[in-house]
């Protein structure tokens, strides 16, 4: 594997020393503490060698639908696929998704129906709420802060953003499930949807990956979408898990199965015996993790109440350019530099102001939600990030109070939602 820092000095100056650096365990002491007590992955990668968007969306539906980048047009129509929300709907399980600015989900058409209105929690109003009464669903997503400001800092570790705070909000949900009583029905995933340009020394798989659907990218390249991403951090959490437990490769389904992101909907249906089939061929190929917590024949007593906490950070949010978890907490201090707090570039400082490209993607979904007959027209090239946090934040929460109205009035609850 090589080309990392190479790549990186195309972007900017001196951007290559940021890219070949890490963090110590110390500066990421939740991480570092949730992977030595339960379960890390060494081998788990990224579904496509690409961004955001197109892998998030193995998570949730196995496949990008053709998509190799965050085409802004693209995702302005929204994603037709099936998703692993609408399988566990079809056998009549609870699905959640609590969101602390707005919820990047709502990429999905499905999900813009109205009857999943209510499926969409404001998690600080009732993440915590719902856990203490037991009343968590089935498969529970949480979405973090996507956009800095000083009285609610970002959160999500994309940069330019500070992963002190990241720490804070893992930490937050860790000590929440361990006292719900439903602790002992639980396995809380954490991972990253890629490597943000990170170096890393492991090959990406390219043997025998399907193709989920058939589709190829777009020309010239035509990807066809038959080789994973670069590795990515995942840990388990669970009192199902043996402490220190690291896991390698899967056992099957085939003997080219990897775990990537794919793995994840593959495993709901396994654990939850869902009546649809696999989402695309991919899931249907990706190694599953159910035998992580089905080691045990009883639950563990000694799990840790609370987490340590992370320290204050030594640098401003807009000078913090590492903020993507470079390895799998398995890596020793020694093997990695630490990081400093001076910045790389002047034009990093300046990119704080502006939306990043996954910000942007925010706003353009947003946008979609006043229905194609009342976009707004925004500059998004001018829009700094206070407008924007503003933008999402009061256009998603128009969408669902005008929704939950809509479901109180009787409407029609499969037509699609928007604005009003």
């Amino acid at each position: 594997m090589n080309g990392f820092a190479q790549e990186a000095e195309k972007e900017f100056e001196g951007l290559s020393t940021a890219v070949m650096s890490g963090f110590k365990p110390e500066l990421l002491p939740v991480h570092t503490a949730l992977a030595m007590e339960f379960a890390v992955f060494d081998k788990w990668f990224a579904s496509i060698p690409t961004s955001t968007q197109p892998n998030r969306s193995y998570v949730h539906s196995a496949t990008s639908n053709g998509l190799m980048s965050n085409v802004l047009s693209e995702l302005f129509k929204g994603f037709p696929q099936k998703t692993i929300f609408d399988s566990l709907d079809e056998s009549q399980l609870s699905f959640g998704i609590y969101y602390q600015s707005v919820p990047s989900t709502i990429i999905y058409n499905s999900l813009r129906q109205l009857k999943h209105i209510t499926k969409f929690q404001n998690y600080d109003l009732l993440f915590k709420q719902h856990a203490k009464e037991g009343k968590l669903p089935n498969y529970t997503v949480i979405e973090p802060v996507y956009f800095d400001s000083s009285i609610l800092p970002a959160n999500d570790d994309h940069p330019v953003h500070d992963v002190s705070n990241g720490q804070r909000l893992v930490k937050e949900v860790y000590e929440t499930l361990r006292k719900s009583p439903q602790w002992n029905e639980t396995l809380l995933i954490i991972t990253y949807d890629e490597h943000g340009g990170f170096y890393d020394h492991v090959p990406t798989p390219v043997r025998n990956v399907p193709n989920p659907d058939g589709l190829n990218g777009p020309a010239p390249d035509n990807f066809p979408f038959d080789r994973l991403g670069v590795r990515v951090p995942m840990i388990m959490v669970s009192p199902w898990i043996n402490k220190g437990t690291v896991v390698h490769e899967p056992n099957g389904p085939t003997p080219d199965s990897q775990y990537e992101h794919s793995s994840i909907p593959a495993t709901v249906k396994k654990i939850f015996n869902l009546k649809a089939d696999f989402l695309t061929k991919r899931d249907a190929w990706a190694g599953t993790f159910e035998s992580v917590i089905s080691a045990r024949t009883t639950p563990r007593t000694d799990c840790p109440e609370v987490l340590p906490s992370p320290p204050a950070s030594k640098f401003k949010s807009s000078s913090s350019i590492l903020t993507k978890l470079l390895t799998c907490c398995t890596s020793t201090a020694q093997d990695k530099k630490e990081i400093t707090p001076q910045i790389l570039n002047p034009q990093l400082e300046q990119k704080s102001t502006n939306l990043s490209e996954f910000q942007e993607e925010l706003v353009e979904l947003c946008k979609r939600l006043y229905g194609p007959d009342n976009v707004p027209q925004l500059n998004m090239q001018t829009m700094a990030v206070p407008e924007a946090k503003k933008f999402v934040e009061s256009t998603f929460s128009n969408y669902i109070k005008s929704g939950a109205q809509a479901l109180e009035a009787g409407e029609d609850e499969t037509q699609q939602w928007y604005c009003r």
